[in-house]
């Protein structure tokens, strides 16, 4: 594992991705790579052999989470992360890869499409990728949607050999051969350990370990590349992803931080924040094989056209001063609901249920799980042990069917974790790290959590995050 303080490559694989004539990029980034000096570059086209297959998945769903399923985008991914859902994201990516020259048979698309014809969407059937663009939706394929997104269906589409474990969607997959490249892309929120999805359960970092390994297994590809856009993304691999696998990762966050980014609510931007050096921006990191970052891009993305990459310095949207964890995207976005809504209306009331709820939620996951741990460890110890952060290069937990169990019996007692609670995933960590067996935790989790939340936040009736 290493930062990517000292390496292009990933700026060139999100500019390549972004199919434009030119793609900005913050001055830090081409600073800390080429010195005082900002440098265009440009990419020209390489022809490599094999097919070339991609993955798009937005794990999550609701207009909240718009920039997610705009996956369509997989370019402007780092530059305009919307604050409506990953669907966007998505796909924008989708249209870049087309541009690029990939056919609809080679690209797998998760999206629970669940935006473009949401109320609270000003356009109806349009998703864009930044404020007043174009339309990002229209052609995308709908692999698997709603339901069909899923932790299963997406290690059997990357495994690609047992078409008989999907549950729904179109039955595609990646069917590939000894000379192909694969891209993977993943979008969502996360927490140590875990990625979301909007079909529980979340996806859990030793199983996608071991789905990545049965693919190498197999032969079945020449490469494989995988970007992670999510909250402590560095946690599903660190001390996980072995290197001689022709696998090269790289992602947003490293294990121990929150993903942040600056958000403009009257654009509903949200704009990752690339370089290393601001206070207020996550660490791009890459695992697995480096050496793979020195390749060309084309097997992945498609070689249609030249890309140039030119100094951002006049770019408003690189600003860090209005940067904001990730997890509090959905607050911002509910009250600037509220704001713009008229008074007395239905849509302000609602506006206010949201944030309401939104807030006793967050109340009561943060105070159930601290009081569980002062239950267990005693209160002067309990902080200490919940928000231990292992050494670099060690995994979250040793034992991750312990941390299931300790995650399921929680929410038997106390409620779903939710996108906001995945942040708690390393104190369950630590619980099962410090020797606590499953009847213990069973009985802190009793005698602190007297009721079960109803209705959205029911593990009981929405299935469990694990």
């Amino acid at each position: 594992m290493t930062s990517m303080a000292s390496s292009v490559h990933l700026l060139l694989l999100f500019v390549v991705l972004s199919g434009s004539a030119s793609a900005r990029f913050p001055p830090e980034a081409w600073t800390s790579l080429e010195g005082d000096e900002v440098v265009p570059v440009t990419v020209t086209n390489v022809t490599f052999p094999g097919t070339k297959w991609v993955v798009l998945i937005a794990g999550s769903s609701d207009y909240g989470n718009y920039r997610h399923q705009n996956v369509a985008s997989v370019v402007v991914l780092a530059l305009e992360l919307r604050e409506k859902t990953s669907e966007a994201d998505v796909c924008h990516a989708y249209q870049i890869l087309k541009r690029g020259g990939l056919k609809d048979e080679n690209i797998i698309v998760f999206m629970y499409d669940d935006i473009a014809f949401d109320r609270e969407n000003p356009r109806p059937g349009v998703i864009i990728n930044s404020p007043n663009g174009s339309d990002v939706y229209h052609g995308v394929p709908k692999d698997y949607t709603g339901k069909h997104v899923t932790a299963h269906n997406f290690f059997a589409v990357i495994l690609g050999n047992n078409r008989s474990a999907l549950t729904g969607g179109s039955g595609k997959v990646v069917d590939s051969g000894p000379n192909d490249h694969i891209f993977i892309y993943y979008t969502d929120h996360g927490g140590p350990g875990i990625l979301g999805m909007p079909t529980p359960p979340f996806l859990v970092a030793r199983d996608l370990i071991n789905v990545l390994k049965k693919k190498n297994s197999t032969g079945t590809c020449k490469s494989l590349v995988f970007y992670l856009e999510a909250c402590e993304s560095g946690s599903i691999f660190e001390g996980l992803l072995l290197e001689g696998m022709n696998i090269y990762v790289t992602i947003a966050s490293n294990a121990n931080e929150s993903s942040w980014g600056t958000y403009c609510p009257g654009d509903h931007i949200k704009v990752r924040t690339l370089n290393n050096n601001s206070a207020e921006g996550s660490h791009v990191m890459q695992y697995g094989d480096i050496g793979l970052s020195q390749a060309h891009f084309s097997p992945y993305i498609g070689a249609n056209g030249t890309y140039t990459f030119v100094d951002p310095s006049e770019d408003y949207l690189w600003s860090t001063s209005k940067a904001i964890d990730q997890r509090d995207v959905d607050l911002i976005h509910f009250w600037v609901k509220y704001e713009k809504s008229p008074e007395g209306s239905l849509r302000k009331v609602e506006a206010r249920r949201q944030i309401v709820e939104a807030l006793s939620h967050r109340m009561h996951v943060d105070g159930s799980v601290k009081l569980i741990g002062d239950v267990l460890f005693g209160i002067m110890k309990s902080d200490e042990i919940l928000n231990t952060v292992r050494p670099t290069g060690q995994p979250l937990i040793d034992d991750w069917d312990c941390l299931k169990g300790m995650v399921r019996t929680f929410e038997t007692h106390c409620g779903s974790l939710s996108q906001h609670g995945m942040k708690h995933m390393r104190s369950f960590a630590n619980i099962c790290n410090a020797g606590i067996k499953k009847d213990q935790m069973d009985v802190a989790s009793a005698q602190v959590c007297v009721s079960i939340p109803s209705e959205r936040y029911s593990s009981l009736e929405n299935g469990f995050s694990v």
